[in-house]
Protein backbone atom coordinates (compact mmCIF):
# COMPACT_ATOMS: atom_id res chain seq x y z
CA UNK A 1 0.00 0.00 0.00
CA UNK A 2 1.26 3.48 -0.85
CA UNK A 3 0.38 6.92 0.38
CA UNK A 4 -1.27 8.95 -2.37
CA UNK A 5 -0.20 12.40 -3.53
CA UNK A 6 -2.57 14.07 -1.05
CA UNK A 7 -1.38 11.95 1.88
CA UNK A 8 -4.32 9.57 1.75
CA UNK A 9 -4.42 5.81 2.19
CA UNK A 10 -7.25 3.35 1.69
CA UNK A 11 -8.13 1.06 4.57
CA UNK A 12 -8.75 -2.40 3.07
CA UNK A 13 -12.39 -3.52 3.12
CA UNK A 14 -11.67 -6.59 5.28
CA UNK A 15 -10.43 -4.31 8.09
CA UNK A 16 -13.20 -1.73 7.65
CA UNK A 17 -15.83 -4.46 7.83
CA UNK A 18 -14.27 -6.30 10.76
CA UNK A 19 -13.77 -3.12 12.79
CA UNK A 20 -16.98 -1.33 11.83
CA UNK A 21 -15.22 1.56 10.13
CA UNK A 22 -17.90 3.23 8.04
CA UNK A 23 -17.90 6.66 6.39
CA UNK A 24 -17.82 9.46 8.98
CA UNK A 25 -16.35 7.18 11.69
CA UNK A 26 -14.16 9.30 13.96
CA UNK A 27 -10.62 7.96 14.15
CA UNK A 28 -7.38 9.13 15.68
CA UNK A 29 -3.71 8.51 14.93
CA UNK A 30 -1.26 7.61 17.66
CA UNK A 31 2.50 7.54 17.21
CA UNK A 32 4.03 4.78 19.29
CA UNK A 33 7.56 3.36 19.10
CA UNK A 34 8.06 4.61 15.55
CA UNK A 35 4.71 3.22 14.36
CA UNK A 36 1.54 5.03 13.41
CA UNK A 37 -1.56 3.43 14.90
CA UNK A 38 -5.11 4.18 13.73
CA UNK A 39 -7.79 3.83 16.41
CA UNK A 40 -11.49 4.49 16.53
CA UNK A 41 -11.97 7.65 18.52
CA UNK A 42 -13.89 7.25 21.75
CA UNK A 43 -17.15 9.05 22.36
CA UNK A 44 -16.90 12.81 22.37
CA UNK A 45 -16.80 14.53 25.72
CA UNK A 46 -20.10 15.98 27.00
CA UNK A 47 -18.76 19.48 26.32
CA UNK A 48 -18.22 18.61 22.65
CA UNK A 49 -21.49 16.67 22.28
CA UNK A 50 -23.33 19.78 23.50
CA UNK A 51 -22.38 21.54 20.25
CA UNK A 52 -22.67 18.61 17.84
CA UNK A 53 -25.09 19.47 15.07
CA UNK A 54 -25.52 23.07 16.21
CA UNK A 55 -25.37 24.33 12.61
CA UNK A 56 -27.90 21.83 11.24
CA UNK A 57 -31.02 23.32 9.77
CA UNK A 58 -29.45 26.73 9.33
CA UNK A 59 -30.15 26.64 5.60
CA UNK A 60 -26.49 27.07 4.69
CA UNK A 61 -24.20 24.59 3.02
CA UNK A 62 -20.91 23.84 4.80
CA UNK A 63 -18.90 25.83 2.25
CA UNK A 64 -21.20 28.81 2.83
CA UNK A 65 -20.67 28.53 6.60
CA UNK A 66 -16.90 28.50 6.12
CA UNK A 67 -17.07 31.51 3.83
CA UNK A 68 -19.24 33.37 6.35
CA UNK A 69 -16.78 32.55 9.12
CA UNK A 70 -13.98 33.96 6.96
CA UNK A 71 -15.97 37.14 6.41
CA UNK A 72 -16.45 36.68 2.68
Amino acid sequence: MKIGERGQVTIPKKFRSRLGLVPATDVKFIEQNGQLILKKAGPASPAIRKFTGILKGGGLRSDEVVEAMRGR
